[in-house]
């Protein structure tokens, strides 16, 4: 089973997008589950994790919608007020549904970057742990300290890390902070990641011996069993098209023996969202 275990769908209408440029050509548009279903079908993706974009439930609700309507969706990775333990109650909920999956807080846009070691927000790590949810860890390499501190406190919270963290190809600094920072993770936690959003993080013109480095250097640390490959589509369009970006990871694991390959590429992720 071929897994994309990150992209998104989204109606920007809906007015929840802060962080989405007006306008913008590429991402200020309907995606929706006929848009991308092609796109699977050509490269034999059979299910798929559809991630939040917004903060706000009423996004999530919307995502388990088409969930409910769209069979290769496999789950929703939705999103919570951790500023709101009354949010408890909607967490519970949540979890009766047989496609949510777990939570991601946006934590690579919030301005504080303590927020997530806050302790008004670790009702939350204790809540998805208890109801045995995953936890989406979406930051920047500048979070590597704190994400190793809340995973290392929070052992038995099911987490990956999306988009290798983020680390600055396009600008090419901070390698060693970064490999450095992720072989910690790596080496003290039981974090899965995700090999995902490395072309959105790379210059216009990227090509593939750009990204090997990032690439070689997750799947040493973590091992092919702890990582997964993700689409981020349709925020990969910024740089690549969904064919671009798979064809590129597929030549970054090249090397990999098959039954390794088919880890990154599906049985990574089915283990851990229990596809």
């Amino acid at each position: 089973m071929r897994i994309d275990a990150h992209h998104h769908l989204w109606q920007p209408l809906r007015g929840d997008h802060d962080w989405m440029p007006e306008g913008d050509p590429i991402l200020d548009r309907q995606y929706a589950p006929a848009d991308l279903a092609p796109v699977l079908n050509r490269h034999g993706i059979d299910r798929t994790i559809l991630v939040q974009a917004a903060a706000t439930t009423d996004e999530t609700e919307y995502m388990l919608g088409l969930a409910d309507a769209t069979d290769w969706i496999a789950g929703v990775v939705g999103w919570i007020d951790f500023e709101d333990a009354g949010q408890r109650a909607t967490l519970d909920r949540l979890a009766r549904h047989p496609k949510f999956l777990g939570v991601r807080p946006m934590i690579q846009d919030i301005p504080d970057e303590d927020w997530m070691l806050r302790d008004d927000v670790a009702w939350g790590y204790a809540a998805v742990t208890e109801l045995d949810l995953t936890f989406d860890a979406l930051g920047f390499p500048r979070h590597l300290a704190n994400f190793h501190r809340l995973l290392t406190a929070h052992p038995d919270m099911r987490t990956v890390v999306d988009h290798c963290l983020k680390p600055d190809i396009a600008g090419g600094g901070g390698f060693r902070y970064w490999a450095d920072g992720m072989t910690r993770l790596a080496r003290d936690t039981r974090a899965c990641v995700k090999l995902s959003g490395l072309v959105t993080e790379a210059a216009r013109g990227w090509s593939v011996d750009d990204l090997r480095p990032y690439a070689e250097h997750v799947l040493d640390a973590f091992g092919p069993e702890r990582v997964m490959w993700g689409s981020d589509w349709p925020v990969c369009r910024l740089r690549a098209e969904y064919d671009d970006w798979l064809s590129a990871a597929e030549d970054l694991c090249a090397d990999l023996p098959k039954a390794t390959r088919a880890e990154v590429f599906g049985g990574t992720a089915a283990r851990f969202y229990r596809v």
